[in-house]
């Protein structure tokens, strides 16, 4: 059994061996999925798979096949065919192909004495969601890049297919942006971190920082995209912004406050002002990220916006009388709606977070409603896309028990395996109208509690297998579908390094 569960999966007599001979044919369109499965199987098989227009491992695109990312499999004795409509369901049929081969397949160095065997099946399969993601937040502790490249290649193998960066927040900056160099020089290392939860009275005094060059972002763009996943990057606004402020603080509310990056956890009150400069400030920075990565969608951050700034701030008040506007904090939606503007005049899709039922954002706006699936609703019925995001279902920076032992986590509640799988992207009782705005969903990982591998995959896993399982199957079932099949991946997940507590 395979992880996701498979739409419709049918067990046949017999296995197909890969071996030094195999051949693999491919018309010229499905050329850079047989390119990815060499190189994904050749660190464990050292199998050459070459191209060859006789060869038994089949790879073609038919216009008729299951949508955009479905794809038909078919193994028999005599070999291998995977049909797709578009090279996203050939790149998701080679997926299954790697799960179905030994668990050694999996490994990054070779496994001699293996048989690379593949069971005889028929599958057909297909996404019910076009945005099945993970958020990994590099603000409130930087993420290597090696960790970022090997999260490609993990949600890759489980059929997501979108790899959210928190990039920029009080506590870090990680993008570089050329005509504001001070963001990465200053505003990616704070002094120390706090230890513990927000509201903590200790700390580690230690610096922590790190940031990305651009060579490294194209190259994670790149790298991403040939394995079927979209980069989308995150730069918050108007709030979450004290390491950009501690860099250029004529951005603030109060410019001749020299502020700190922030070394707590939690919602900082100061804000970016309203004035020109800081909206030129916000499209240049989008302009070099739309350079960095070409994704239709860009996130702006958007919540935890305090505005008591706002309520004081002399440039803030004249701003509000300008603009007509009933009171300071109204200035929330015509930032954004300006900022907004300016990805969508380039073509591009601004998301933000949502965290109540009421908005101001334009309709073009994708909202991520956080808080529970009631936002999503709301936000559906205002015409926004939603890609559904409750904390108590996506959010694997909580505990996954309640066990003593279960390392630190964000306070307030646990977030189990069930719960994950429970949660679903369109409930049953929405109207057709709103189930059909919704795009997917997202499994979040804030970073305040993650400072090694180790920390990062036990939050990930298994529980991340759990919303890519309902995400791309929701029909599947907890108890006969997908228990039993995440049992049958834990030779996997040793394989790629991966233990877990369950």
């Amino acid at each position: 059994m395979i992880l996701p569960t498979p739409v419709r999966a049918h067990r046949t007599a017999g296995r197909f061996t890969l071996d030094a001979a195999t051949a693999v044919r491919a018309e010229a369109a499905a050329e850079p999925a047989a390119r990815l499965l060499r190189t994904l199987l050749a660190p464990a098989t050292g199998l050459p798979l070459p191209v060859s227009p006789d060869g038994a491992v089949v790879l073609a695109l038919d216009p008729a096949v299951l949508g955009a990312e479905g794809y038909r499999l078919s193994i028999t004795p005599d070999g291998v065919r995977l049909v797709a409509a578009r090279p996203a369901g050939l790149l998701h049929g080679i997926q299954t192909l790697r799960q179905l081969l030994p668990p050694e397949a999996l490994r990054d160095r070779p496994a001699p004495g293996t048989a690379w065997t593949l069971p005889c099946v028929e599958i057909a399969d297909r996404p019910r969601h076009p945005w099945r993601g993970l958020m990994v937040d590099t603000a409130r502790h930087f993420q290597p890049m090696d960790r970022l490249l090997r999260t490609v290649d993990r949600i890759a193998l489980h059929k997501l297919n979108v790899l959210h960066l928190h990039l920029t927040d009080d506590q870090g900056w990680r993008l570089p942006v050329d005509a504001y160099p001070r963001l990465t020089e200053i505003g990616s290392v704070r002094a120390r971190s706090m230890l513990g939860q927000a509201g903590s009275d200790r700390w580690d005094d230690v610096p922590h920082g790190g940031a990305y060059t651009k060579a490294e972002l194209r190259h994670l763009v790149a790298y991403a995209a040939e394995r079927g996943v979209r980069v989308v990057p995150e730069i918050e606004m108007p709030g979450h912004v004290r390491a950009a402020l501690a860099a250029y603080p004529e951005l603030g509310n109060r410019p001749g406050r020299q502020l700190d990056v922030w070394t707590e956890w939690g919602v900082c009150d100061t804000i970016l002002g309203v004035h020109d400069g800081v909206l030129d400030f916000c499209r240049t920075v989008l302009d070099e990220t739309m350079d960095l990565f070409p994704s239709r969608y860009i996130h702006l951050g958007g919540d935890e916006c305090p505005t008591t700034e706002w309520e004081t701030a002399p440039g803030a008040l004249a701003r509000t009388a300008e603009l007509g506007l009933a009171a300071p904090k109204e200035l929330h939606g015509w930032f954004l709606a300006q900022v907004g503007a300016h990805l969508m005049a380039n073509g591009r899709r601004p998301v933000c977070w949502a965290e109540d039922s009421s908005s101001s954002l334009p309709p073009e706006f994708t909202v991520m409603p956080w808080r529970d699936a009631d936002h999503g609703l709301a936000a559906a019925r205002r015409g926004h896309d939603v890609v559904m995001a409750p904390h108590l279902s996506t959010y694997l920076d909580y505990p996954q028990s309640d066990s003593p032992d279960e390392p630190l986590g964000q306070a307030g509640a646990v977030v189990d395996l069930h719960a994950v799988h429970a949660g679903d992207p369109a409930p049953a009782h929405w109207a057709p109208a709103d189930t059909a705005r919704v795009l997917g969903t997202q499994a979040q990982l804030w970073t305040e509690f993650v400072t090694t591998e180790e920390q990062y995959d036990h939050l990930l896993y298994p529980r991340l297998l759990a919303l890519a399982d309902r995400a791309w199957n929701p029909a599947g079932d907890w108890a006969t579908d997908f228990l039993p099949a995440l049992r049958d991946h834990a030779p996997r997940l040793a394989a790629l390094g991966i233990t877990t507590r369950r």
